[in-house]
C-alpha cells in the first residue's frame, strides 16, 4: 500500500508541475491562457509591461486573456465600453492581435473618435525613447504620451458629450 500511494504522490506532484509550467494551461481558471506561468502574471495588466506596454493601455473589465507561444493574443471583456484618453476610445468584448516586445500588430476591437468618425486601431508601437505610443489607424498613425495609459483606465458603459459614463 505504500509503494502505491507513493507512486500516486508522484504522479500527483508531476501533474501539479505541468500545470504550472506549461504554456497552454492556467490554475487561474480555465478560461485563461496567459502563455506564461500563472504567478509571473495571471493578470492582463501585469503583463502588458513584460511586453514594454505600460499596464492602462486595455480598461479594468478584462474578464479572460490568452496569450499564445506566437504571441497571437485574445482578451475577453466584460463588456464593450467606452475610456477617454486624449480621444474617446471604444473597446469591443474581444480584442485580437499578435503582440512582440513593444509592438502589436493585427489589431482588431479598438476603436477612436476623430472628429466626427470612429477609426479602428490596426497596431501600436511603444517609444521608450520618446516616452510615446504610436496607434496606426491603416497606413495612418497618432502618436500620444506614454504616462496617459499608466492607470488602468475604468470601463465606462457609453459615451456622451465626448465622456464616458461610468457603468
Amino acid at each position: 500500500m505504500a509503494r502505491s500511494s507513493s507512486l500516486l504522490s508522484l504522479i500527483v506532484t508531476l501533474f501539479v508541475s505541468f500545470l504550472s509550467s506549461s504554456p497552454s494551461l492556467s490554475i487561474r481558471s480555465l478560461e485563461l491562457n496567459s502563455g506564461v506561468v500563472p504567478s509571473i502574471a495571471s493578470d492582463v495588466h501585469d503583463l502588458l509591461p513584460k511586453y514594454g506596454f505600460p499596464r492602462g493601455l486595455i480598461p479594468d473589465s478584462v474578464k479572460s486573456y490568452n496569450l499564445s507561444d506566437d504571441g497571437s493574443f485574445v482578451i475577453q471583456l466584460d463588456r464593450p465600453c467606452y475610456v477617454h484618453f486624449d480621444e474617446l476610445v471604444y473597446y469591443d468584448r474581444k480584442i485580437k492581435g499578435k503582440i512582440s516586445y513593444g509592438s502589436a500588430s493585427g489589431v482588431s476591437g479598438i476603436q477612436a473618435k476623430k472628429l466626427f468618425i470612429w477609426v479602428s486601431v490596426t497596431g501600436i508601437k511603444v517609444e521608450s525613447s520618446s516616452g510615446m505610443i504610436e496607434f496606426y489607424v491603416g497606413a495612418l498613425s497618432e502618436k500620444l504620451p506614454a504616462k496617459q495609459f499608466e492607470e488602468v483606465p475604468q470601463c465606462k458603459s457609453k459615451a456622451s458629450n465626448g465622456e464616458a459614463a461610468t457603468i
